[in-house]
């Protein structure tokens, strides 16, 4: 059986720089389908996405893995498996809600079917007296669809669960711990906000200049236009001139009424070219608004590096601060060894005295 869709978003994809572990390389041009799957081959789930002729994302869903939402459109979680922090940008927050609701429901779901894994092999165990047809039918059962979510069960069942849980947690802590340790938390969401606003000031721009050159294109028409409109007009005026000696009246007539209409179909373009002029100051305006945005993101991500160079700052003061208490500690020690030694001669010499 091959995998099932179970459900998808329109969303940018991110991935995180492997060699800086700070900021975001964007995946896709445009927002791309993001799908969860069930392999019911493996029984596992999984979260797809294609872009082009190549997959995007293809992340496994384990009952360790969290997703977090860093802004109220963005959200990210981490694949151990593919070595890399997937980010996801959504249209509205309604959509990032629905994701985040679906990743927690198939990661508890991932969760199931790797308890049902570890009881069924349990069963395998030698101590159980269970036929392998039977054994068989629940195996390729389980396999078949995917496992619904349970309230209750047994006691067991539950220590068991509340085991898995406390590891996943501590697996949890250890992989913010790591990541905390990188830089990458704090600077995530800006990065990938500072990122958009740039493709988009970038894209305002190559509109602008392509409306200018249209513009500057037009006007060139429109010179040309004109001029060819003097020039028949001229052109009307020196045959009304030699009317009387090189023309009829009626050759002359219809000559003025073709020069006319060509001028008339020529101002037709020329307004029609007028008309198709873009608003270039909306373009304008829109640019600034982006580079203003663009600035201040920028402001807030020096203000969060700033804040990263003092707590390390603070932290080697502190160390600092350690090996000189350790270095002052380490002479203390040092002098009562030698008052200890020193007191000890003394009191051989004391004995040698009452000997005598």
């Amino acid at each position: 059986m091959g995998e099932q869709p179970l459900f998808s978003l329109k969303a940018h994809v991110f991935q995180i720089d492997p060699d800086t572990k700070r900021n975001w390389i964007p995946a896709s041009k445009h927002a791309v389908t993001v799908s969860f799957f069930y392999d019911a081959g493996r029984s596992v789930y999984r979260i797809i996405s294609v872009g082009g002729t190549k997959a995007i994302i293809n992340s496994t869903i384990t009952p360790n893995m969290t997703f977090t939402k860093t802004s109220q459109k963005f959200g990210q979680w981490a694949d151990s498996r593919a070595n890399t922090v997937y980010g996801l940008g959504f249209a509205t927050e309604q959509q990032l809600q629905q994701f985040s609701d679906q990743f927690k429901e198939f990661k508890e779901s991932a969760r199931l079917v790797r308890d049902k894994s570890q009881e069924k092999f349990e069963l395998l165990s030698p101590g159980l007296n269970i036929s392998s047809p039977q054994l068989s039918q629940v195996l390729c059962e389980d396999r078949q669809s995917p496992p619904l979510l349970g309230v209750n069960g047994s006691s067991e069942d539950k220590l068991f669960r509340s085991k898995s849980a406390d590891m996943e947690k501590s697996t949890e802590k250890e992989q913010m711990r790591k990541m905390l340790s990188e830089g990458s938390i704090c600077e995530r969401n800006p990065e990938a906000e500072l990122f958009s606003l740039r493709d988009s000031n970038a894209k305002l721009v190559a509109a602008l200049h392509e409306a200018n050159s249209s513009i500057d294109q037009w006007k060139k028409q429109l010179a040309e236009y004109q001029e060819e409109t003097v020039r028949l007009r001229e052109q009307v005026a020196e045959l009304e001139a030699q009317s009387g000696v090189s023309a009829s009246s009626e050759e002359l007539t219809q000559t003025v009424a073709e020069m006319e209409a060509l001028i008339r179909a020529k101002d037709e373009e020329i307004s029609i070219l007028r008309g198709k002029k873009p608003d270039i100051i909306q373009l304008e305006k829109e640019r600034e608004e982006a580079c203003q945005r663009m600035q201040d993101l920028e402001v807030k991500n020096s203000e969060l590096e700033k804040r990263v160079r003092l707590a390390e700052g603070v932290l080697a003061s502190s160390q600092d601060a350690r090996s000189r208490a350790e270095s002052a500690m380490q002479k203390v020690i040092e002098t009562l060894d030698v008052k200890i030694y020193d007191l000890s001669d003394l009191r051989q010499n004391l004995a040698k005295l009452l000997d005598k």
